[in-house]
């Protein structure tokens, strides 16, 4: 049911928000994932291998990538299980579930024009569908969702992946490392044309959420301090039952002038909280 209102801005906020966490999340696992087992060989005891072998293999595959590798601290640990892998594509799968939800978000908001919310226009990038001329879809919306329900099936397999290793080995690194790559990929190709091809691009139906702010009784919220629980529940009633705007019909069941109405029921001053 309709509730308390929000601003745009604050929505997007809240997106960007979830974004950069999951950015900051993901990040945090780099240097783990940049530690290697070479050198460890067969069960990570190092046998056949030059002492100095896994400090030579680091120090040249840094050099041709520009990424700091590091040999492992315990190579029985990274040999037998992928832990970091593991923990990694969690982050991603946290990732997607953020993603997934933004991508909903803009799905409802764009819906309608006329039966459904239409807040918001998306571009359009579709000429229509295949019987319904002028039909637009959200496409971009509906491919990002797509891309996080299959990151977060790939998560499971890397989970069930990464607790079948057998005392020194687990002979499902391939299966981790094809997953955990092609999440990597997906996921960034749709984060991308998301932000690009839906929410940089959107467009504001002002008069849309001019039409349902006025008239949402939910307003009336804000006169609870003054005139009490019960009679803004009466004029909330009475709003929604008779299709009329809040103040209208606080103005004609209070003491309160449309001038004290207009700044008690104001809805940007309503986002910003408090008494």
């Amino acid at each position: 049911m309709d509730a308390m209102p929000i601003r745009m801005s604050q929505s997007l906020y809240g997106w960007a928000t979830q974004v950069e966490q999951n950015l900051s999340n993901i990040q945090s696992m780099q240097s783990s994932i940049q530690t290697l087992a070479q050198g460890g060989t067969a069960v990570g005891t190092g046998i056949n291998a030059h002492p100095q072998f896994a400090t030579a293999f680091n120090k040249a595959l840094s050099n041709l990538t520009g990424l700091t590798f590091c040999q492992a601290e315990n190579f029985f640990a990274h040999i037998s299980s992928q832990d970091i892998a593991v923990a990694l594509s969690g982050q991603l799968k946290a990732t997607a579930v953020s993603i997934l939800k933004i991508s909903n978000d803009l799905r409802w908001m764009n819906s309608g024009p006329l039966a459904g919310l239409g807040e918001i226009e998306l571009e359009a990038l579709q000429p229509g569908s295949s019987i319904m001329p002028g039909k637009v879809n959200p496409v971009i919306p509906e491919a990002a969702a797509m891309v996080c329900a299959q990151v977060i099936g790939n998560d499971t397999s890397i989970t069930i992946a990464g607790q079948s290793g057998n005392f020194e080995l687990n002979v499902m690194l391939p299966l981790i490392a094809n997953n955990l790559i092609t999440s990597i990929e997906i996921l960034a190709s749709a984060t991308r044309l998301l932000a690009d091809k839906a929410i940089h691009s959107f467009k504001v139906n002002k008069n849309k959420l001019q039409q349902a702010l006025s008239r949402n009784p939910i307003l009336v919220t804000a006169l609870n301090p003054i005139i009490g629980y019960a009679k803004a529940a009466e004029i909330a009633k009475q709003a929604y039952k008779e299709g009329r705007p809040v103040i209208d019909v606080a103005a004609e069941n209070t003491d309160l002038s449309i001038k004290e109405l207009t700044k008690l029921l104001d809805p940007a001053k309503l986002t910003k909280g408090g008494l």
